[in-house]
């Protein structure tokens, strides 16, 4: 049960939108009654449920309807619905307790199925046996099965059914017939209920670790950052918790913080790090007058910043909000077995109720009548329909793990079949994320070892991300190791320090000239050209003249071309989305083949890109590894995020690729197509013995045995036709 807190609230004018968690639901057919249940009500203007969120939304009067009526109706219906725990640690606390509901039931479960099982198979028709069965048999009918046997009880309350409706009348039959069975004689179906239930308890626990990570994302983001700030009061510091500042306050970011609020530089300049939101590794430079962004990193220089936003108000907290919106508006897909059950669970009613009726009225055999009626219900038991799905998922699933892509649940495949472009994020995704040196350009009478090696001594005592690079460079390339001393940091331009006897700058031209380092007119200009083609340049030079430049750059991945060719040969459009500005963003386009681009593009813009490329009609597979990715990872008909990148970009996706290697995205389209066709096989063999197996059940060609047999062969069919899975990838 979720603790009950303040619900989320968003005001509409005169309305309010109010979101809260819905408890009880067991599959996609609960959403349009819960939906029914709020918007029946007088004052509610729209009702919204998301099954994989569990998230209620609803748009109401405050003047015509109170939060309790709708609590009653939604209550009424056979559910619950609690108030949005905003808390992490209660929210986590939740979903512990839920994972360790369905667990427990697990480990109840199987041990006593197994057992019910070996006994029906080597001593049914001992005496002390079949009472053992029946005592083994209860405790996973009536305690670990209670969950559908409850949920079952409230469908039938609302004249309505679910799969739990078909769960609970398969095992009750079965396990009904079956109590019977033991005081005459006749044959046993215990492991069949006991069984059907011990496999629905482990998917259960399964869904419900599904559902946890899913909503862990959010919560992630937020804990990304500052716990505290350096609040500026009367020229004085103190640490205060971030909860405490408001618009207009003034902090200092000293280096390597987080800064803590959204706001304006207004005194000194730093190198900011913010690839926590933008993805770009490249550090921003920051002077008075730039903004900043909350939780990026100050990696140099000192920075006082006044708040222009605070709290939920952040660029942090927006994102976040996208992702959770995100999550709401996408539709689930439902399970092809929900889709029927309202109409298949009284089909087979009204055939067993006919069964037997015939039987009796007609035949004038009642007794005749009762073992076709309960042949007919044994039949139905949804035990392949419901292995179908599942046992797909685990086995391909499974494979996927093994070839580094991780597949999160049966409306990822679905959804896969159907997409036709593919969406990267540029930065840690096509690109390394990491800068390298590419280029050195020596002037006249220079030679590129002298001027690594200076720049790298100096380099080597900086922690920026291109001063890192620099210094890599020169340690792979062995140019000798020259002790840099004096060093010192010139905050968004470069650094100085003393080598061999020599005060060598590298930096940005701002420093040359500061340092009065001149003929560096060529050297400019070769600098623009490296510019233009997506890479930064910096300058060296010493005693009074610019030495060379060196330029970085993130390079591509190895497989990235190999990729994207392969993506098109599948029939799919490739396209690249950055931050980057144009020319930077086509270069690395050309370079991998990719036709269409999408560039400078705002981390809080991408999820529009997403939707935009949606209102042209195509089906969009996304795959990023930023923060700023998770918005359209979850807009994205598919979302594909690389296991090396952030933890909520991983969870709020439908696809991880765990390797980090751009062929998994290849691996993972394939498997999820073709784990869809089997899924669809197995419900396409599960629906056909329904179909074909009940009307020779109501005939009485097929007793109870031999439709419990009939049943078990039909789940190791579905059982057996999955476990082709485990080939694919193999050659």
């Amino acid at each position: 049960m979720a603790t009950r807190t303040e619900e989320q609230t968003t005001e509409h004018g005169d309305s309010q939108e109010l979101a809260f968690d819905v408890e009880g639901m067991s599959c996609t057919s609960c959403v349009p009654r819960v939906e029914r249940a709020l918007a029946g009500l007088d004052g509610v203007s729209h009702a919204r449920v998301n099954f994989a969120m569990g998230r209620a939304e609803v748009l109401i009067d405050p003047e015509s309807v109170e939060i309790a009526e709708l609590e009653a109706a939604v209550e009424h219906a056979g559910y619950g619905l609690v108030a949005i725990d905003r808390e992490p640690a209660h929210a986590d606390e939740s979903e512990a307790d839920e994972l360790r509901s369905w667990l427990w039931r697990v480990a109840l479960a199987w041990p006593l199925a197994v057992a019910v099982l070996v006994l029906s198979l080597s001593s049914m028709q001992e005496p002390w046996a079949r009472w053992l069965m029946l005592a083994l048999a209860v405790p996973v009918q009536f305690v670990a099965g209670w969950p559908f046997l409850h949920a079952a009880a409230l469908r039938a309350r609302t004249r309505t059914a679910s799969m739990d409706t078909l769960i609970a009348i398969g095992t009750l039959a079965a396990f009904s017939y079956s109590t019977v069975a033991v005081l005459t004689s006749g044959d046993l179906y215990f492991d069949t209920a006991a069984i059907i239930v011990a496999f629905l308890c482990l998917g259960r626990y399964f869904e419900a670790r599904a559902k946890g990570h899913a909503s862990s994302a959010i919560r992630k983001l937020l804990e990304l950052g500052a716990r505290e700030a350096r609040l500026l009061e009367d020229g004085e510091e103190r640490m205060v918790a971030i909860t405490e500042l408001r618009v207009g306050d003034q902090v200092r970011v000293r280096p390597g913080e987080k800064v803590p609020v959204d706001g304006e530089v207004i005194d000194g300049s730093a190198a900011v790090d913010e690839s926590v939101l933008t993805g770009e590794s490249v550090p921003v430079d920051k002077r008075p007058g730039d903004k900043v962004a909350g939780a990026t990193i100050n990696t140099d220089g000192s920075l006082t910043v006044r708040a222009t936003a605070v709290g939920d108000d952040t660029a942090l907290a927006q994102i976040a909000r996208l992702v959770e919106q995100a999550q709401g508006a996408k539709a689930p897909v439902a399970r092809l077995a929900d889709r029927v059950s309202a109409v298949f669970v009284p089909i087979v009613l009204v055939i067993a109720a006919l069964t037997f009726a015939a039987w009796t009225i007609l035949g004038g055999d009642a007794l005749t009548g009762l073992t076709a009626a309960v042949a007919v219900l044994i039949v139905a038991c949804p035990c392949a329909l419901g292995l179908a799905t599942p046992t797909a998922i685990l086995v391909g699933t499974g494979r996927g793990a093994q070839r580094g892509v991780l597949i999160k649940g049966g409306e990822v495949l679905e959804t896969s079949r159907r997409v036709d472009t593919i969406l990267f994020d540029k930065t840690g995704t096509l690109t390394t994320g990491k800068m390298t040196l590419v280029d050195i350009i020596a002037a006249d009478g220079e030679s590129d070892d002298q001027l690594l090696a200076s720049a790298g001594a100096v380099e080597a005592l900086s922690e920026h991300p291109i001063a890192r690079a620099i210094a890599d460079a020169a340690a792979e390339h062995d140019v000798g190791s020259p002790q840099a001393t004096d060093f010192r940091s010139v905050a968004g331009h470069g650094a100085i320090a003393t080598v061999d006897g020599h005060s060598v700058a590298i930096g940005r031209r701002a420093l040359m000239a500061e340092q009065r380092l001149m003929g560096c007119t060529d050297l400019d200009a070769r600098a623009a050209e490296l510019e233009t083609v997506g890479r930064t340049a910096v300058l060296i030079g010493w005693e009074g003249r610019v030495r060379g430049v060196l330029a970085v750059a993130d390079t591509v991945k190895p497989e990235a071309a190999e990729t994207v060719a392969a993506l098109k040969t599948r029939g799919l459009q490739v396209a690249m989305i950055t931050g980057d500005n144009t020319a930077t963003a086509h270069a690395i386009a050309d370079e991998l083949g990719i036709d269409r681009v999408l560039a400078e593009v705002l981390p809080a813009d991408k999820i529009e890109e997403v939707r935009r490329l949606q209102g042209e009609g195509r089906r969009v597979a996304m795959v990023g590894d930023g923060i700023n990715d998770a918005p359209a990872l979850v807009q994205a008909d598919l979302g594909i995020a690389i296991g090396t990148g952030t933890d909520v970009a991983i969870e709020s996706s439908d696809i991880t690729l765990l390797s980090g290697q751009l062929r998994g995205v290849l691996d993972a389209i394939d498997l999820s197509r073709r784990t869809l066709r089997v899924i669809h096989q197995n419900l396409g063999w599960a629906f056909g013995y329904n179909t074909l197996a009940l009307p020779l059940a109501a005939a009485g060609i097929l007793s109870p045995i031999i439709a419990g047999a009939a049943m078990a062969f039909s789940s190791v069919s579905v059982v057996s036709n999955s476990l082709r899975l485990r080939r694919f990838g193999r050659r």
